[in-house]
């Protein structure tokens, strides 16, 4: 297995995981708090999509697909189309509210496709390039992807805990 194969797996498998902690949710589920400062479902699957969408455009060199797709303009969050959740404030959190998980999940898959179409792109030796030089030391292509694997995964399994929760709530939960 090539180091892009293992790539693809696991950002696969961050596919898989915000499928399941999304699919099926009303637009309050999605929005659903366990308490004032705790972060929705729909606000993690957000933040993990924009984070791998900035991340991987920048790697890759593309634009990203919040704004080359029109993603920024279906979800109308009002902050710009440059945030990508860092920093966010629970007032910020509250307000990224969707209609129905179809939207979230659209932009997932339409982020997971574009990282799908460079890791076919990419060589094994590209993983040593230098893509940040500001830390000691430089980030690196691999420590990049692989950070972004670790903080998609940690969200994702943070909306799936969230998902648990609001079901247990509701009448007929598990």
């Amino acid at each position: 297995m090539t180091s892009a194969e293992l790539l693809t797996d696991a950002f696969g498998r961050i596919r898989e995981e915000v499928h399941g902690a999304a699919t099926g949710l009303t637009a309050e589920q999605l929005a659903y708090r366990i308490d004032g400062s705790a972060n929705s479902i729909g606000w993690l699957v957000w933040h993990l999509s924009r984070v791998q969408d900035d991340h991987i455009a920048d790697v890759a060199g593309v634009e990203q697909v919040y704004t080359a797709q029109g993603w920024a303009e279906r979800f109308g969050f009002p902050f710009s189309a440059t945030e990508i959740g860092y920093g966010h404030r629970s007032a910020d959190v509250d307000s990224v509210r969707v209609d129905s998980a179809e939207l979230l999940l659209g932009y997932h898959d339409a982020v997971h496709a574009q990282t799908l179409r460079f890791l076919e792109s990419l060589e094994e030796a590209e993983l040593a390039r230098v893509v940040d030089a500001n830390w000691d030391p430089p980030v690196t292509l691999a420590v990049r992807l692989v950070s972004v694997v670790s903080d998609d995964l940690q969200h994702a399994g943070q909306a799936a805990f969230v998902r648990g929760v609001v079901q247990r709530r509701e009448p007929g939960g598990l």
